[in-house]
């Protein structure tokens, strides 16, 4: 399983983005949390702002056209967009492979 994970700079986005995904079966889910506390350096300052970060579970298969997605939907400039792979149950692994089917 792989998380892919980026911020948004609010809830509709994070949820139109996450329902793009979704649609397209590059994810088997988008968990979105609000709230998160940005503090980072951009264009020479130090910046604060308050966002929504989303994780996607999906495949090593669909990564990158998530990513791709990601890059496209999103608003931002530079959208920081990362990624792990995560151990999970076999039946979860099943679950992700049937969900993120193509076709």
């Amino acid at each position: 399983m792989i998380h892919v994970t980026t911020t948004c700079p609010d809830l509709d986005t994070a949820r139109a983005i996450a329902q793009a995904a979704l649609a397209e079966r590059l994810a088997a889910c988008a968990n979105i949390t609000p709230g998160v506390l940005s503090l980072f350096h951009w264009q020479g300052e130090m910046s604060e702002e308050e966002e929504v970060q989303i994780t996607f579970k999906t495949t090593e298969a669909a990564r990158a056209d998530l990513v791709t997605l990601i890059e496209v939907e999103h608003p931002y400039e530079l959208p920081v967009i990362t990624w792990e792979t995560v151990a999970s149950t076999q039946e979860a692994e099943d679950w992700l492979a049937w969900e993120t089917r193509r076709g």
